[in-house]
């Protein structure tokens, strides 16, 4: 797990979620696709509440998500789970700089420094 996970203020569960995907990765591409409910099964959360997790790690930009396709023997398509893409970290610490700078207020107006 990089050091800097602890610099981007994310709850437990969100670490939680994180840090399983890293245990899936495959370190040469990088990709893992464990269901939701394999995810929740690991880590002691439902598969809503992993689905919940999943989105504000992306939102962060620690992973990227593909949908995924299943083919039947009866040629049907469905659903497979996603195909999970861990970024590099720094990406995300990056991310979270440029917003704490662009989210900075302006300087309030008011009595002059001297």
């Amino acid at each position: 797990m990089p050091n800097e996970i602890f610099t981007l203020g994310l709850s437990a569960g969100e670490i939680a979620v994180y840090a399983y995907l890293l245990f899936c990765e495959d370190r040469e591409t990088h990709l893992c696709y464990p269901s939701f409910r394999k995810i929740g099964e690991r880590t002691g959360m439902s598969p809503n509440t992993v689905r919940k997790y999943i989105t504000r790690l992306e939102d962060k930009r620690l992973i990227e998500t593909l949908p995924t396709t299943v083919w039947t023997l009866d040629g049907t398509a469905r659903n497979g789970t996603l195909l999970y893409t861990i970024l590099p970290i720094q990406e995300a610490v990056n991310y979270r700089l440029e917003r704490q700078l662009t989210g900075m207020p302006g300087r309030k107006p008011g009595r002059k420094r001297r």
